[in-house]
């Protein structure tokens, strides 16, 4: 390989760059399957154009990015009914949101268990291995979700944290946090949301009259929340919110910064993007609720589209989808993944509950689903699923 060393002409870096380009597999091509981002909207792709030179570890340079960010914090507030004493962290997304939270929790509780799922994100372990805090699992219930009374047993007087998932990497799925709220505010323990997913669709699809349970601020045992707007929100990478019930919190995990314009930082990251900041807030403003409704209706619509047409070419699905996401029970997913990326479609494989995975992400269309599912029956019979 020659050294990128070497300068070459403005016109032929480009050249090479759309060559490393053309190798990826492109959310307009249809064959995204599996994946729980998207194509960012229109609106976001241009707000990260207009601000790329912006970072928010100095703000004192970008005053106007500073600004919208504190709006997308009220925004992102008003979602999830958070308290007027409430605060927002902007991270890069779901790992850097949920670091942040367990590293309140254990300061605020000076504890280190922290019980969670077994269908919680890996972030979790880097997580454990970060902040030598000790991961007590609990067993999902035939829903796919966390098991409220095996967890109600293992709290004790050693717990810093409980997790609750809101829309889960696996299936989509959503924990009773009504009543994981109960049992963590009677047993004082902090109560972290990983709603990475699950934040920008559960909050519309409950106006429009779907009947899911709250994962919010309402419920007085929720300390915090993760939400990513690289996801359902539609815009870029890397995005996403750690929202806080009390502003105080905050400040436990902040260290002076001397070099640059803030006095103290809570961020992992110092260096933070202004782009993607413009981006969410932008997508939020043009959509409003009511475009967000929008799509996660049709979204929804094309998921149980999907759905019935696995059960009609006699593939099990495991459970009934919750959001948007569709597992295939199978016997071999490996395989099926292995025989799907072949023909260009591109699914998750969730090898621990033998699955694969179909996100209907707004970039999936009917006439893509059209295409997949007779090649997946197709897939199916060659290697005895059906």
């Amino acid at each position: 390989m020659k050294s990128v060393w070497v300068g070459k002409e403005y016109n032929s870096v480009i050249r090479e760059l759309k060559r490393f380009r053309k190798m990826d597999t492109h959310f307009d091509s249809g064959k995204i399957l599996g994946s729980m981002c998207t194509r960012p909207h229109p609106v976001a792709i241009k707000a990260f154009e207009m601000f790329i030179e912006t970072n928010l570890g100095d703000p004192a340079l970008f005053p106007g990015v500073r600004e919208i960010e504190e709006r997308l914090i009220e925004a992102m507030k008003n979602l999830v009914s958070a308290p007027s004493n409430a605060t927002g962290l902007v991270v890069s997304g779901g790992t850097e949101g949920n670091i942040n939270a367990i590293r309140i929790a254990k300061i605020l509780s000076k504890k280190r268990k922290i019980i969670l799922p077994e269908g919680a994100h890996f972030s979790f372990h880097k997580v454990a291995s970060l902040m030598n805090v000790d991961l007590k699992f609990v067993k999902l219930d035939e829903n796919y979700c966390t098991d409220v009374n095996e967890l109600e047993t293992v709290i004790d007087g050693d717990t810093a944290a409980v997790v609750a998932i809101a829309g889960s990497t696996e299936l989509g799925t959503i924990d009773d946090i009504p009543s994981i709220s109960k049992i963590c505010r009677e047993k004082n323990v902090f109560l972290h949301v990983d709603a990475a997913f699950g934040g920008f669709v559960i909050p519309f699809l409950k106006d429009i009259g779907y009947r899911l349970p709250s994962f919010d601020f309402r419920l007085e045992g929720v300390c915090s929340i993760q939400i990513d707007s690289h996801k359902m929100g539609c815009s870029v990478i890397p995005m996403g919110m750690l929202l806080v019930r009390d502003k105080k919190w905050v400040n436990s995990i902040s260290v002076e910064s001397p070099y640059v314009s803030t006095s103290r930082q809570a961020t992992i990251l110092g260096t933070r993007p202004g782009a993607s900041v413009a981006a969410a807030y932008a997508v939020i403003k043009h959509l409003g609720k009511k475009g967000y409704k929008e799509i996660v209706k049709k979204c929804m619509q094309l998921t149980k589209y999907t759905a019935k047409k696995l059960e009609e070419i006699g593939l099990e699905l495991p459970i009934k989808p919750t959001l948007n996401v569709v597992g295939v029970k199978l016997k071999n997913p490996k395989k099926v993944y292995e025989e799907l990326a072949k023909l260009g479609w591109r699914v998750a494989k969730l090898e621990r509950i033998s699955c694969i995975r179909l996100v209907i992400m707004p970039h999936v269309t009917k006439n893509a689903i059209d295409k997949f599912i007779p090649d997946l029956e197709k897939i199916c019979k060659k290697t005895g699923e059906i």
